[in-house]
């Protein structure tokens, strides 16, 4: 997988943004990356140097259609990457 495929979209919501620690960034990742790739991908991208990358994988949101249950939105992975002091991402400032 090349380094660029790996991440998807940063992930701004009021949970991430509010509740994060300084320095630790949310990004929505391709569902075959694993830890290694994801910083790799994140050094590479924005220059930085990582210190810690969580993974977790988000369900499925589901819908019921009479009977039937329907997949609303398929499930996601999401990358929890905390970096080391006195670095920052400009795309996540000010937001």
């Amino acid at each position: 997988m090349h380094i660029y495929e790996v991440l998807r979209r940063p992930v701004v919501t009021e949970k991430t943004v509010y509740n994060a620690e300084p320095g630790t960034y949310a990004f929505e990742v391709d569902m075959r990356a694993n830890k290694l790739l994801v910083k790799d991908a994140v050094e590479t991208a924005f220059n930085v140097t990582v210190k810690d990358v969580r993974i977790m994988v988000m369900p499925v949101k589901t819908a019921r259609r009479g009977r039937r249950i329907a997949i609303r939105r398929p499930k996601w992975k999401k990358a929890i990457v905390t970096l080391t002091p006195g670095n920052t991402i400009q795309l996540f400032e000010g937001v």
